[in-house]
């Protein structure tokens, strides 16, 4: 149950930043994991991208 809710959590950080959610099982892969957190802390999100390109839409192609 302990390593159940990391990955869990990180299942829906990695959904909502705009990735695949499957990329939390990658937690409980020993070394990898790491690697997996600077991703997602230092990587552009499909989230933000998709945000910032709908913020520069011109108003009259709504």
């Amino acid at each position: 149950m302990v390593g159940i809710l990391p990955v869990i959590a990180f299942w829906k950080i990695f959904a909502k930043a705009g990735h695949s959610g499957a990329l939390g099982l990658l937690l409980l892969v020993p070394l990898v994991n790491v690697v997996m957190f600077f991703f997602l802390a230092f990587s552009e999100w499909p989230i933000l991208k998709e945000l910032e390109a709908l913020r520069h839409k011109s108003p009259s192609s709504l």
